[in-house]
């Protein structure tokens, strides 16, 4: 099922110019990625799953300026390759731009996963404690041209202890942004 969304998410990529400029007034950039899977010895502390994710998200063109940056909302899917936690994800990102290319993103919502929630017997598998999760992400990176960009990216996701268990799940990885 995520695969079949993934794939659909995908399509952008795929797409002639045409469709991108009209995807314009509504999708600022669309970043795909690799990610390294519930990393471990960072914000959650420990791994128990495996593989890679596939990332892919979009950034819309709605934006409003605060603290010297631009808040968007977003909507992002992550799959895992070996059929461990995969999740769907949304809501902003505040964008900083720093002088020569660099940027900064700090982004904030929530993401729907379809890893285990409470169960003790699944010994590799993170213990999420609920279906919906708070998602946090960290990203800088560097524009190379008009439309391209690079950048590493580090995402988390738990219940915040709103529920027991909550062993958090990280990932690390680089993506690209193609701005529109």
């Amino acid at each position: 099922m995520l695969g079949a969304l993934f794939a659909l998410f995908c399509i952008p990529l795929a797409s002639s110019d045409s469709l991108a400029e009209k995807a314009k007034p509504w999708i600022h950039e669309i970043r795909f990625g690799v990610l390294d899977h519930d990393t471990d010895n960072l914000w959650s502390g420990f791994s128990e799953e495996s593989g890679i994710d596939l990332n892919a998200e979009l950034i819309f063109s709605p934006s409003y300026q605060i603290w010297h940056g631009r808040i968007r909302p977003n909507l992002g899917l992550s799959v895992n390759t070996e059929g461990d936690t995969s999740k769907v994800y949304a809501g902003g990102v505040w964008q900083y731009l720093f002088e020569k290319g660099f940027f900064f993103d700090l982004g904030a919502g929530l993401a729907i996963h379809d890893g285990e929630t409470d169960n003790p017997q699944a010994i590799d598998r993170k213990e999420l404690g609920s279906r919906v999760l708070l998602h946090f992400s960290f990203e800088l990176g560097y524009t190379v041209s008009a439309h391209s960009r690079i950048s590493l990216m580090f995402d988390h996701v738990s219940n915040g202890y709103t529920n027991d268990p909550n062993e958090g799940l990280d990932t690390v990885g680089i993506r690209y942004g193609y701005l529109l």
